[in-house]
C-alpha cells in the first residue's frame, strides 16, 4: 500500500530514478523511445508492446476515417502536465484521469522500457531503483510551482538543454505543437501571456533553489 494514495482527478508529481543512480537515457534514441512509450502506454486499453501496437497504427491508417479516429482517442490512464527527462532520471506532473491510472500507466511505461533497454545493452536485471514516488499537488500555488520545478529540471542539475528533454519548450510555443502531448491550459491559463509564465517559472525555480524547497526531491533525484 503506497503512503500517499493516488486518487482519480487530482495531480501528483511524479519521479524516479536509474538504479544505482544509473544513467537510462545513454543516447538520443533512448530519449525518444521513453517519449514514445510515455504516449503509446498511455491509455485504459493495454497495448502489449509499442511493437505490437506499431501493427495496429498501421491498420488503422489503412481502415475507415471512424477507425483511424477511435485510435486516436483512446481513452487515457493520466494527463500530463509537463515532465523533464534527465539521464538518470525522470520528473512528470501527472493528473490521474482513470482509476489506478498513474499505477497502471507507470508499471507499462517502466517495465516496457526496461526489456527495451535490456535488450538493446545486452544486460538483465532492475533498470530503475524501487518503485516510483509520487507527491500530491494539493494547492494550486504548489501545482504552479512544481511545473516550474519540472519544466527547469535540467537546470536544477545543471544539465544543459541537449542533455536533458523537457516540456519547457512546448510551453514556450503555448498551443499544442507537433508531437507535445501536454494539457498546458490548467497551468498557462493561469497567466496573461507565456512570458509571463517563462518569468514566473524561472523566478520561482530560483528561489526554490535559494530556499532550498523541495530538498528531500532533490536528493532522491
Amino acid at each position: 500500500m503506497r503512503k500517499v494514495p493516488l486518487i482519480t482527478e487530482e495531480y501528483y508529481h511524479v519521479f524516479g530514478r536509474g538504479v544505482n543512480k544509473r544513467t537510462i537515457f545513454m543516447d538520443p534514441q533512448d530519449y525518444a523511445r521513453f517519449l514514445q512509450s510515455m504516449e503509446e502506454f498511455n491509455t485504459i486499453e493495454p497495448i502489449g508492446s509499442i511493437f505490437e501496437n506499431s501493427f495496429r497504427k498501421h491498420e488503422s491508417q489503412l481502415g475507415s476515417g471512424a477507425s483511424k479516429l477511435r485510435f486516436e482517442k483512446r481513452d487515457k490512464l493520466v494527463e500530463f502536465v509537463c515532465y523533464c527527462l534527465n539521464p538518470n532520471h525522470y520528473h512528470f506532473l501527472l493528473k490521474q484521469v482513470a482509476d489506478r491510472g498513474i499505477e497502471k500507466f507507470m508499471h507499462r511505461l517502466c517495465s516496457g522500457f526496461s526489456k527495451y533497454f535490456n535488450n538493446k545493452y545486452q544486460r538483465s536485471g532492475a533498470l530503475f531503483q524501487g518503485p516510483f514516488k509520487a507527491v500530491h499537488v494539493d494547492a494550486n500555488e504548489y501545482l504552479l510551482h512544481v511545473s516550474a520545478y519540472v519544466n527547469l529540471n535540467n537546470l536544477v542539475h545543471r544539465l544543459g538543454g541537449g542533455a536533458s528533454k523537457s516540456s519547457w519548450e512546448e510551453y514556450l510555443k503555448g498551443k499544442r505543437g507537433k508531437g507535445g502531448f501536454c494539457e498546458k491550459e490548467v497551468i498557462l491559463s493561469q497567466f496573461q501571456t507565456i512570458a509571463e509564465y517563462k518569468d514566473f517559472a524561472e523566478d520561482a525555480l530560483t528561489a526554490m533553489l535559494e530556499r532550498n524547497d523541495m530538498e528531500h526531491l532533490l536528493l532522491e533525484s
